[in-house]
């Protein structure tokens, strides 16, 4: 199970995050250069939802042309799970524009780097950015809960896409309650003007 201290991104937090990523800034009198190769791998993971590992580990030959459309065809390093979900085709593109761009070939790997750098360049954006308590499975929660709100409340969905075995697993991961439950909280505020 993900990391409970592991925050789920706002779309604000996603957009500054990636934009500080590409640009570069000056964090504690040390210029960190742009990082577009980093930051494409988490554009990757919060429109898939795939962990951070898996999208490391992906080959352009790893998405699929199924007659009018694309499909991932990779195994979860994590779970061992097939994954063969929709890709849809602005999200392919984007890869695709991206391996082109790099001299990418399409049976080769990619990103060629480790976990751990993007750790440690998501940590230095989040210092300078002030952000607490976001990893790289940010990005994965991010897309739980979008496909969540974006999908009236549907938490099967979720769960389908996040490739858990329950719904409570799901629930938990992104850390929101059935609609029911948000509904009925948000229902209940009466504040009183005490000053």
């Amino acid at each position: 199970m993900a990391n409970k201290k592991t925050l789920a991104l706002s779309e604000e937090q996603y957009s500054k995050i990636i934009n500080t990523m590409v640009t570069g800034f000056e964090f504690e009198g040390k210029q960190i250069q742009p990082n577009s190769r980093i930051a494409t791998a988490l554009v990757i993971e919060a429109n898939l939802g795939i962990r951070i590992g898996d999208v490391l580990n992906l080959h352009l030959t790893d998405i699929i042309k199924d007659g009018e459309r694309f499909r991932l065809d990779v195994i979860e390093d994590k779970t061992e799970k097939s994954r063969t979900f929709t890709v849809p085709s602005e999200i392919y593109n984007f890869i695709k524009e991206y391996c082109l761009k790099n001299d990418i070939k399409e049976t080769a790997k990619i990103f060629q780097l480790g976990e751990r750098a993007v750790q440690k360049q998501l940590k230095l954006v989040c210092d300078f950015l002030g952000y607490k308590g976001i990893s790289t499975h940010s990005f994965r929660k991010y897309f739980a809960t979008n496909i969540y709100i974006n999908n009236n409340y549907n938490i099967e969905l979720v769960r389908q896409l996040l490739q858990h075995s329950v719904v409570e697993t799901s629930q938990k991961y992104i850390g929101i309650g059935t609609k029911e439950l948000e509904t009925a909280i948000q229902n209940n505020v009466n504040l009183l003007k005490t000053f």
